[in-house]
């Protein structure tokens, strides 16, 4: 029996191939929000409701865990709104502070709750680097509803993310519950990260939330495209990068999702029509071509006048000063 063929192996795929294509669609409207880092933060942010909520309940099933992780991610939230709306703090300064101190927390906590050899605290280690082996039946079921659930909300409220997306005040104008929405925006995101720490880890899940985003955009305009194919990239680079961990030993997931996810957001850099690299280096190229082409045609006095015309001054006669 192959690796493929094995239950185990294909309840993890399909758990981490809806948990791509989730983070590629919620990342989205982090992207065009210019929020890529809060995700970042939040994701740092979870790691101490995870081993905060093992200590109190001595219990590692995913449900407490996730509920652990999604508190600390909310407080991580609250803390960084209020910290920027009521000091002289930039959103990013209070970002990074709160980040560090969660993450940092947690690591503490982590190294605290080992120091006690406690059998049951086994594979906490893992949510932060990610381990999809370990994943149960049970947890690829929660996850997948989880992921249902955002992708279900997204389209539900298709318009009103688009619009907070674009241009909050014209949002407002038009009737459309804003707070609502915004808080719905940072549920999804909140979601998607507490659902992929397991898999991906707590360091790496805001990479799988923002980078899918960030090839798609090299690829259209277009949001609707840019969120199918953002999905698409989550997809296939978990996909990929559970295999790639299955396959071998003591490799962790979620640098091996997020290798593949780099590998695609590169070659989008590079090839994707109007913004890739090369595409850029041919237009530039052609029009020098063009330019120089244009200016052979023109004889030294003409060149002449349209410089001194452009300079301001009138046109001269014969090419004469």
């Amino acid at each position: 029996m192959t690796i493929l063929q094995s239950y185990t192996t294909q309840m993890v795929l399909l758990g981490t191939a809806l948990l791509g294509l989730a983070s590629g669609i919620a990342g989205t409207f982090a992207v065009l929000r210019k929020e890529s880092l809060i995700g970042d933060g939040l994701s740092h942010a979870a790691l101490p409701g995870v081993v905060i909520a093992f200590l109190l309940t001595g219990i590692k099933d995913i449900e407490v865990l996730i509920i652990g992780a999604a508190l600390s991610s909310i407080t991580a939230a609250w803390l960084i709104t209020i910290t920027v709306e009521n000091s002289k703090i930039k959103f990013d300064g209070a970002l990074a502070t709160i980040l560090s101190a969660f993450f940092g927390l947690g690591m503490v906590l982590l190294t605290y709750l080992q120091s006690l050899n406690n059998a049951g605290q086994a594979g906490l280690s893992k949510f932060i680097f990610g381990q999809a082996a370990t994943i149960l039946a049970r947890d690829v079921y929660i996850t997948s509803a989880a992921a249902l659930i955002i992708i279900v909300l997204t389209a539900l409220f298709w318009k009103e993310l688009n619009l907070i997306s674009f241009d909050v005040e014209y949002a407002k104008t038009l009737q459309i519950p804003v707070t609502f929405t915004l808080i719905l925006y940072r549920s999804l995101l909140i979601m998607t990260i507490i659902i992929g720490i397991q898999s991906v880890g707590a360091i790496l899940i805001s990479s799988l939330l923002i980078a899918p985003a960030v090839g798609a955009r090299q690829w259209t305009n277009k949001l609707g495209t840019m969120c199918i194919l953002a999905g698409c990239f989550g997809m296939v680079s978990a996909i990929g990068g559970t295999i790639w961990s299955t396959t071998v030993q003591k490799l962790p997931t979620g640098p091996a999702i997020i290798v593949i996810l780099s590998v695609i957001v590169l070659l989008s850099l590079i090839f994707a029509p109007n913004r890739g690299i090369l595409w850029q280096y041919r237009r530039n190229k052609q029009s020098k071509q063009a330019l120089l082409s244009e200016t052979a045609k023109i004889s030294p006095a003409d060149l002449q006048q349209k410089i001194y015309r452009a300079e301001g001054g009138q046109p001269r006669i014969g090419g004469a000063p």
